[in-house]
């Protein structure tokens, strides 16, 4: 493959960055002021994965979570 069509050479920093704690999780949404249905419902996620995060038992994508965020308010746009 020739190499300006390797995707894995071109992957930013901002890829890099690291899953959200589940207590960084809990208090953004509570911040939203959103129950944990609410919250999955902005992201399209189910409620059962929403606790998963919350619980520490699966890892949320570190850009699903500036996307929420940004769809609650709770973090400003990057111009």
């Amino acid at each position: 493959m020739p190499h300006s069509l390797n995707r894995r050479n071109n992957i930013s920093a901002s890829t890099t960055a690291t899953p959200p704690e589940p207590d960084d999780i809990r208090a953004t949404r509570t911040a939203a002021g959103l129950t944990q249905t609410e919250a999955g419902d902005v992201v399209h996620a189910s409620l059962r994965t929403w606790q998963q995060w919350e619980a520490g038992d699966r890892k949320m994508h570190p850009g699903l979570f500036e996307l929420f965020k940004l769809k609650t308010g709770r973090e400003k746009r990057k111009q």
